[in-house]
């Protein structure tokens, strides 16, 4: 693993442990103070964080270079797909396993979070001239 490489994935989980905390807040507050279900808590907890999510990874983790809208896109696609990932991990959790619902919002954290950093590192910011991440192009 390169410095960068490694330097990238540091970058990316501190900004997901950031993202994580405050949006698990914002859940089981909607949740505990607010009477909202799982699926409006999960959604709100998750909205707060794109923008700065975005924003950090792009400027700070992966440090790309390349056109904002674009990745922006691919971004936004890419956060559906693990963000699918989590509901179906939420709800099969709560549904199939019986668990505890601020338990089970916890633990679908996890293969969101795998998922994300993967499309983010090789799609979202990877250089526009190529297939590299933009933190270890020449």
């Amino acid at each position: 693993m390169s410095i960068r490489h490694g330097r990238s994935f540091v970058r990316f989980v501190l900004v997901g442990i950031l993202n994580t905390g405050v949006g698990l807040a914002l859940i089981f507050v909607a949740k505990g103070l607010f009477g909202w279900g799982d699926l409006a808590a999960n959604v709100f907890g998750y909205a707060v964080g794109l923008a700065v999510s975005f924003l950090l990874n792009r400027n700070w983790s992966f440090e790309h270079r390349g056109a904002v809208s674009p990745a922006l896109l691919r971004f936004l696609a890419v956060f559906l797909a693990a963000y699918s990932s989590n509901l179906v991990t939420l709800f099969g959790l709560i549904n199939l396993f019986g668990m505890n619902a601020y338990v089970a919002q916890a633990l679908a954290v996890i293969p969101y979070t795998l998922l994300f950093y993967l499309g983010s590192r090789w799609f979202v910011f990877r250089s526009d001239t190529g297939s590299q991440p933009a933190s270890e192009a020449p």
